[in-house]
Formats: C-alpha cells, sequence, structure tokens
C-alpha cells in the first residue's frame, strides 16, 4: 500500500500520522478555549485561520454568541456544547490539520435534526479534494461514495458503488430494500 507514491511502510508513525485527520462519533474537546480546541489540528495557527476553519466547519455563528466567543472555555469533553456543535469543532479541527486522508467514523450517528445540515456542510468543505474513509451504517451517508465496501462478521462481504450494489444480491441490496420497506410502514391506532 502506499501514500503519496510512498509504501506506508518507509513512514515513520509520526509522519504517516500527519497524513491523517480523524472525526469520530465521540468527540473529546480539551477543557480549554474554543480556539485552543480548534487549533490542536495546527498549533502556529492564527486566529484568522481558526475563523476561517470555523466558517467552512459551520460553527462560526454558534461559536460568536458565546459569552466570550473563541475566548470561551469550555468544560471537559466539551459538556457545554451539543453533540452538533462539537462534531463541528471536531471538523473544524480537521480543516485546520489539512491531511490529505480523512478517516470519518460514525462521525454524523448521533446529531439531532437541527444540526444534521450543518454537519453534513461541515463535512462537504472537510472532504474536499481528499481521500475519504467513511465508516458508517446510515444509507444516506454513503449512498454517493465512489467505493462502498460492506464488512459482514468482520469481512469484506461486497464492494462497489450504490448503483453497481443495488444491481447485486447480498447483504447491501437487503439492507436498502429493508430501509425503503420501512419508511412506506404507517402507524395505525
Amino acid at each position: 500500500m502506499t501514500l503519496g507514491s510512498v509504501n506506508v511502510k518507509d513512514y515513520s508513525m509520526n509522519s504517516l500520522m500527519r497524513n491523517f485527520s480523524f472525526v469520530f462519533q465521540s468527540v473529546y474537546l480539551f477543557a480549554d478555549t474554543i480556539e485552543n480546541n480548534i487549533k490542536f489540528g495546527r498549533q502556529d495557527a492564527s486566529h484568522e485561520e481558526v475563523v476561517e476553519a470555523a466558517k467552512k466547519a459551520c460553527c462560526h455563528d454558534f461559536i460568536s454568541k458565546l459569552p466570550n466567543g473563541y475566548d470561551t472555555v469550555i468544560g471537559e469533553g466539551g459538556a457545554t456544547l451539543s453533540g452538533g456543535e462539537k462534531q463541528r469543532i471536531s471538523i473544524a479541527r480537521a480543516i485546520m490539520k489539512d491531511a490529505p486522508i480523512v478517516i470519518l467514523d460514525e462521525a454524523t450517528a448521533n446529531v439531532d435534526p437541527e444540526n444534521e445540515k450543518d454537519l453534513m456542510n461541515a463535512v462537504d468543505a472537510l472532504t474536499k479534494e481528499k481521500t475519504i474513509i467513511m465508516i458508517a451504517h446510515r444509507l444516506k451517508t454513503v449512498r454517493h461514495a465512489d467505493q462502498i465496501v460492506v464488512v459482514e462478521k468482520g469481512r469484506i462481504a461486497q464492494q462497489g458503488t450504490h448503483e453497481q450494489l443495488m444491481k447485486q444480491e447480498g447483504i447491501y441490496k437487503r439492507f436498502v430494500d429493508a430501509r425503503q420497506q420501512a419508511v412506506s410502514w404507517k402507524l395505525v391506532h
């Protein structure tokens, strides 16, 4: 396997990790200012660069409304913020790092409907011109991927585009069909 035409085994662990940004389902934020949490992606960033990353991640508006804006200190783990707000700060951190490979691990799984649109816009800003590895269970999260890899019981069961996988009998098509059938269900009282 190569990264930028160099065998990954030829990288040191630190230089390899500089090529990756991670956005996880469970976001960890430090007990520090919002600005420093975003700067964790690149500690030498200017305030203007932090604001630009926050705007791309759709979190500038809510940060600006906080009592001390970017200087607002958030509690350990970001307890004072909603799940969607924490995710967007995590995405701003990844935008700041600007790594060529982004791993999204269920990054949109626990987002409330009010934050979903902003979060998806933030993910779009993060993933422009990047290689994305997205781990997801939600169909709409992966439907437009260039390549979908379906894992079942720890093994690759299928891979292809959404259209290719829908033409095959298999776990992916069964999953999509079950979702579509569930959407048509109606509750009767």
